[in-house]
């Protein structure tokens, strides 16, 4: 078995780092673009470009790799990110249950 995500992008939002404990943990939203499909078939604008669809990827990247992150990339930098998808459940206080999912970074590679 295997969880392996691998996404290229642009960031979307500037890097964000709080501390936990001994656990520094850095956040940031990448975006990713899919060619808009309809009836099976790519649809392209009146240059004949292809028209995309914007996907927003929440990204957390612990300790070193998330400081280095934070400390050397902002919003529209390109990278590329390597690591594996994590879902969330809990309740909130409406007694509503809340699901979330990210991507745990384990590399970052600054393009």
């Amino acid at each position: 078995m295997k969880n392996l995500v691998i996404l290229i992008g642009r960031i979307a939002s500037a890097p964000e780092t709080r501390n936990s404990g001994n656990t520094s943990v850095t956040n940031f939203t990448l975006v990713t673009d899919r060619p808009r499909i309809v009836d099976g078939k790519t649809v392209k604008n009146e240059a004949g470009y292809t028209e995309t669809i914007p996907e927003f990827h929440r990204i957390t990247v612990f300790n070193g790799l998330g400081q280095t992150v934070a400390k050397h990339k902002a919003k529209g930098d390109m990278v590329e990110v390597q690591g594996r998808l994590h879902y969330s459940k809990w309740t909130d206080k409406e007694q509503v249950e809340r699901y979330s999912v990210e991507i745990i970074a384990e590399e970052v590679l600054f393009l």
